[in-house]
């Protein structure tokens, strides 16, 4: 085949794959002390109790979960889900649908709002992976800037006001790549401003359980009196990415036209990982879990900032009360993208933070992962960072 003659569909003009994706390639290499991704430590990892609670519901239930199930979702499940979502959001929750992991909710909202040219706002950076699925719906993307206490509210009401957004996405809880929280005024002032201007906010929060320190924050959600906030959920990062299981909750009507979306896409989730995760929420499973992950990733998060705190002047990082990400701001003579190489050929890496920007630049930038390093490998590692950044100054 003479790859000149395929015809691509538009829609993937804008799209040339996940850098994150690309690094993995890399820190495949033997030896490799990897900040890149966000993955959960192994240790976190509840093999075990997933391999018992597998044979349970099998045993129980075995015909029924190895059969087709509904869109909707597997029943028990979407039972328990309920209960965990209206804890979570402080009410009631009108509807609920589980998906495939949190990324497949995004990808949903933006099958049932967005036509091509539709303005989404999103924070400035923003999450990666969920910036190429709204340019794979040909999405006009608007960048809002943020600050240490989240978006800047007189921003997006610019913004509102200037490009009438069909959505704001927002990861408003140790957010992917900045390890910021979005204020409680803030939060309120969101939920106030789609109300009054009519745009949906996609709230993702899959970070939130991951607390080291601080007070938990209401969710926006829980001040939305209109239904435009949908609130997108994941069991990704507090039970297992592998078994791909997330939720949105939201309007019903919202959640009816994602239901009908999802029907083309796969049909439904996993019958088998739905009901591992219903087990999980109704053996009361899941608060002693989340403990013992987040005494791990508490040493870990200090480790990686107590290093911080010794790189060379003008550095500056920031310092997150919980999730798996520190951000950090170089000298702006320093390009994160050159160091890059260099901390490759020392057995490191991280992932640039242009990557994470709509419009690229900041290149002196990083996003540093800890979660899925020993403290030992963080020692190491950003010994070598400190090195590098040292010797480019």
């Amino acid at each position: 085949m003479q790859p000149e003659l395929l015809h691509f569909a538009h829609r993937f003009d804008a799209v040339s794959g996940s850098a994150i994706r690309e690094i993995f390639k890399v820190i495949a290499q033997p030896g490799m002390i990897s900040f890149a991704g966000g993955n959960p430590s192994l240790a976190a990892l509840p093999d075990q109790q997933v391999s018992d609670l597998a044979v349970k519901v099998l045993a129980e239930n075995g015909k029924a979960i190895l059969q087709y199930g509904a869109t909707e979702g597997y029943p028990a499940f979407v039972e328990s889900l309920h209960s965990y979502a209206s804890d979570m959001l402080g009410g009631p929750v009108p509807a609920v649908l589980p998906v495939t992991g949190s990324t497949q909710a995004m990808d949903l909202l933006c099958k049932a709002f967005i036509d091509p040219g539709d303005v989404i706002l999103v924070e400035n950076p923003s999450f990666l992976g969920n910036l190429q699925c709204m340019k794979l719906y040909q999405a006009n993307i608007i960048p809002v800037e943020s600050d240490d206490e989240g978006l800047l509210i007189s921003d997006l009401e610019q913004k509102v006001l200037e490009h009438h957004p069909k959505m704001l996405y927002t990861i408003p809880t140790f957010q992917n790549p900045t390890g910021r929280t979005l204020s409680l005024l803030r939060r309120k002032e969101i939920a106030a401003l789609a109300a009054r201007y009519h745009f949906i906010v996609a709230e993702d929060d899959p970070y939130r359980d991951l607390r080291y320190w601080g007070e938990s924050l209401p969710t926006i959600k829980s001040f939305d009196q209109e239904g435009w906030v949908v609130f997108l959920g994941s069991f990704s990062k507090i039970i297992s990415p592998g078994m791909r299981v997330g939720f949105i909750a939201g309007d019903p009507t919202i959640i009816r036209k994602c239901t009908v979306g999802k029907q083309s896409t796969d049909l439904h989730t996993a019958n088998l990982t739905q009901a591992i995760v219903d087990q999980f929420l109704r053996q009361n499973l899941l608060p002693d879990h989340i403990r013992q992950i987040c005494d791990d990733y508490r040493s870990k998060l200090s480790a990686m900032m107590g290093h911080l705190e010794s790189f060379p002047a003008g550095v500056r990082f920031t310092r997150p009360e919980g999730g798996l990400f520190i951000w950090v701001e170089l000298p702006e003579e320093l390009d994160a993208l050159k160091l890059l190489q260099q901390a490759i050929a020392g057995k490191v890496a991280y992932v640039p933070g242009t990557h994470f920007f709509v419009n690229g630049g900041h290149s002196n930038t990083l996003r540093l992962n800890f979660s899925n390093s020993t403290l030992e490998q963080i020692d190491t590692g950003m010994a070598i960072l400190r090195e590098l950044v040292a010797a480019a100054l």
